[in-house]
């Protein structure tokens, strides 16, 4: 907050005190705290009386704060002007105007009371093994491996042909990943559309020793019903 001078032959000196209170009972629970007027413009010790003094703050506008290890205090508004000898407080919430009409007026002397203990220790997690086993990672290494473990039994239960196609799938898959390992998409792309024209290649063969088998089989049937008549 920049103050607004009006007057470099014109300072007062700002009163106050912290008001114990059930949050801070006492001075040696408060430890070491300064009241700082614009982060640091103007600033006075609170004593061990709990009394504080910051002299020789010129015209203007600006905002009180407490800097404190283990407290919080609220921040308030302190309007001093030349006109008037005694210094104008009111409340002030951060973040809105600075020169708000809706501010409440407080009494002079500044009266200053710890609001909260700030608290900078966190406690460490328990072990929880239900939120070990709600981790995504944890839930796909358990898919993986009971995969791992089902592969056997599922292979055993294959015909040849379903266990001939998934070896070849093993393999493609297998040369693929090694070449895309090795910077290689090119050669692994190929690979893929190889591997992908001999399963079609196999197919079609397949379907047409079929087709062929079954026509020869009509042909003869068809042959032996000729001779009977």
């Amino acid at each position: 907050m920049n103050a607004e001078l009006s007057s470099t032959s014109f300072a007062v000196d700002l009163l106050g005190f912290v008001q114990w209170n059930d949050v801070c009972p006492s001075y040696e629970e408060l430890g070491a705290a300064t009241v700082l007027l614009d982060s640091g413009g103007y600033s006075g010790r609170v004593t061990r009386s709990g009394n504080f003094s910051i002299p020789d703050i010129n015209p203007g506008v600006y905002v009180l704060s407490v800097l404190s290890h283990d407290y919080t205090f609220e921040q308030l508004r302190v309007n001093i002007s030349d006109a008037s000898p005694k210094p104008e407080i009111k409340t002030y919430v951060f973040g809105t105007p600075l020169l708000s009409s809706s501010a409440v007026a407080l009494s002079y002397p500044v009266v200053l009371s710890p609001r909260s203990r700030n608290s900078y220790f966190k406690p460490h997690e328990s072990f929880s093994l239900l939120g070990m086993f709600q981790n995504p990672m944890m839930i796909l290494m358990l898919l993986t491996a009971g995969m791992m473990l089902a592969t056997p039994y599922i292979m055993k239960n294959l015909d040849p042909q379903s266990l001939e196609e998934f070896k070849n799938q093993q393999v493609k898959v297998a040369s693929v990943q090694s070449s895309m390992q090795d910077g290689d998409f090119k050669s692994g792309l190929s690979t893929l559309l190889t591997a992908d024209e001999k399963t079609k290649a196999s197919t079609s063969g397949a379907k047409s020793q079929s087709n062929n088998s079954g026509s020869t089989i009509q042909q003869r049937k068809g042959g032996k019903g000729g001779k009977r008549r």
